[in-house]
């Protein structure tokens, strides 16, 4: 079995190689396991939106801390030597304390968001986060995020895109592997942000709109997870079955038993 130590030095080596790292976002055992196996995959990252639906709580830190360390540490298990990097929300008011908590479970990096708290608030937390990945000797991957776009409102979206620069290259020297900037972006923002974060530091969510995936590694980004959005693929094909099932239908003809 791959060491923790061996599995964070693998991620931080897939986030800064010159191809574009795609990640499907997992919630639970056998997501983890269908994901996994699947032809490409060389990184898992959960979801907290997902997770915490799953376990029957809303977004936003509602589901406790101890299960939510448990259904990542459960993923990690479940991936066996595959890295994988938890969301973590905003750290449950102890960003060290939850990542040391996350590397004794197994995962080896994570998400952190700002949610445009005080930038020295903010800085804090990534600082405490890379000390916590020091502590249990393991080179941690922080994706510190920064909800810039998704809390815009309607602000002037140059202001919006310079707090995001301000706010990423504080994480980066605070020691944040990457930034993600979630939020429907487009290929000049993209662009900018790599331009002054620097290529591979920057880390995209795929949702309806994205720039296409092309794109985005022509244009030097890290990483494109889907944070929420692969589970609403597997529940609009539920969805779909009960539909079908209740109008006389039944299972697609392309099913796949994958458990």
């Amino acid at each position: 079995m791959t060491s923790t130590a061996d599995k964070a030095r693998t991620l931080q080596e897939l986030h800064a190689a010159p191809e574009l790292l795609l990640v499907v976002n997992v919630w639970d055992a056998i997501t983890a396991k269908v994901v996994a196996e699947t032809p490409g995959t060389t990184a898992l990252a959960t979801a907290s939106h997902g997770i915490a639906a799953a376990h029957g709580y809303d977004d936003g830190e509602n589901i406790p801390r101890d299960e939510m360390i448990a259904a990542v540490g459960l993923i990690a298990r479940t991936a066996g030597d595959l890295p994988v990097t938890a969301d973590l929300e905003a750290g449950y008011g102890d960003p060290g304390g939850m990542v040391a908590r996350a590397i004794d479970a197994g995962i080896v990096g994570c998400n952190l968001e700002d949610q445009m708290k005080p930038l020295a608030e903010s800085v804090a937390a990534v600082e405490a986060v890379v000390a916590a990945g020091e502590r249990a000797g393991v080179d941690f991957v922080l994706n510190a995020r920064t909800d810039a776009f998704l809390r815009a409102g309607d602000r002037d979206p140059e202001a919006v895109l310079a707090d995001a620069i301000e706010r990423g290259r504080a994480y980066l020297d605070a020691g944040a592997s990457n930034v993600f900037v979630p939020g429907k972006l487009d290929e000049t923002q993209v662009g900018r942000l790599v331009e002054a974060l620097g290529e591979r530091k920057v880390n995209l969510i795929g949702i309806p709109g994205s720039i296409p995936l092309k794109t985005a590694q022509q244009l030097g980004v890290a990483r494109v997870s889907y944070g929420p959005w692969s589970q609403n693929v597997a529940l609009t094909a539920l969805a779909k079955l009960a539909e079908d099932v209740h109008h006389g239908g039944g299972l697609p003809g392309d099913t796949r038993k994958l458990n």
